[in-house]
């Protein structure tokens, strides 16, 4: 994990192993924007993709990608009593 993270990037990650405890353990270590246990390469597209640290800003896809396009807002509005 120290090695992988000795790194300026952190697109994506992989972890291979047999044991669930160590992927958990290791996905949190990791300082990518994607982590693969036992696999490499697969997207969902309501996942968000993006990377750490100078592998980019912000997430494409899902979501988390569509945020950087919309604001939010709050409307409160007080109606007569007759309406309600």
């Amino acid at each position: 994990v120290e090695r992988a993270n000795n790194s300026v990037y952190g697109l994506a990650s992989a972890v291979l192993t047999h044991d669930l405890d160590i992927a958990m353990k290791m996905s949190q270590q990791l300082r990518a924007g994607s982590v693969w246990v036992n696999c490499y390469d697969i997207f969902a597209t309501q996942a968000p993709f993006g990377g750490y640290k100078q592998s980019g800003t912000g997430r494409e896809l899902g979501e988390y990608g569509l945020q950087q396009y919309s604001e939010v807002k709050t409307v409160t509005i007080r109606l007569s009593s007759k309406n309600s």
